[in-house]
């Protein structure tokens, strides 16, 4: 799976994430310049979890943004669909379940999760590789008890024209030959960049956000608007 216009089944995506769970986190720490660091930062701050609080952090990959959500006492289910990247990111923490964050394998659609069971649900960086946005908000919601907080931190648009189309050109022409020197799986990159290019605006993504039953929705630009930080209620 290359091409960001095929569909996105879980098997073909999951499959492209195992390849490059190893070295994941480092090669985006060195394509975004440094900058995940405060885009995780400032989900944290969104989520706002504190002690006795369960959170759920889907797509968390290797569990690097779940770590983050324990520092005030929160207990942390890191889902994900890649058993490549739970793995690897159960083998840097000492087990599958250490420290307040648990490793889960679930698919965004069908979420493994009762109703109601989450104070907090945040999603980064993967709500635009599933293959139906609007369930996998649905999904996010139904496990969300009544008046918790949804976070989601994606990719997004530059709302200064020229800006974005510099940006676009490193999207599709820089940034696969700079993963190639980190991993031999660069098709993943230009995968990863086609599909940031189809993401819709901020404003889309809110409104599919409203669709999808949340309430109280918003979102901010960070770094420009390279990156969009979307939250959201959960009413009655």
């Amino acid at each position: 799976m290359t091409r960001a216009d095929l569909d996105k089944q879980p098997y073909d995506v999951a499959t492209m994430f195992d390849g490059i769970a190893s070295r994941y986190d480092l090669v985006n720490d060195v394509l975004s310049l440094g900058q995940d660091r405060v885009w995780r930062r400032a989900v944290v701050k969104a989520v706002e979890a504190y002690s006795g609080e369960l959170v759920l952090d889907l797509a968390a990959g290797t569990g690097t943004s779940s770590e983050s959500f324990v520092s005030k006492g929160a207990r942390v289910i890191a889902c994900d669909f890649s058993q490549g990247m739970l793995r690897v990111g159960a083998e840097r923490r000492g087990g599958a379940s250490s420290g307040g964050v648990t490793f889960v394998a679930g698919d965004a659609l069908r979420l493994p999760f009762a109703d109601e069971t989450f104070d907090a649900v945040t999603i980064s960086f993967g709500l635009r590789n599933v293959n139906d946005v609007e369930q996998a908000l649905s999904e996010l919601r139904r496990v969300t008890k009544v008046g918790g907080r949804l976070v989601i931190c994606e990719f997004s648009h530059i709302p200064i024209d020229l800006v974005d189309k510099f940006y676009s050109t490193y999207l599709m022409g820089a940034l696969p030959k700079i993963a190639k020197c980190f991993t031999s799986n660069a098709a993943a990159y230009e995968y990863l960049s086609e599909s940031i290019m189809d993401w819709p605006d901020q404003a889309e993504l809110a409104v599919r956000l409203q669709r999808a039953g949340w309430s109280r929705v918003a979102w901010r630009n960070l770094t420009m608007g390279v990156v969009a930080l979307h939250r959201g209620v959960r009413g009655s």
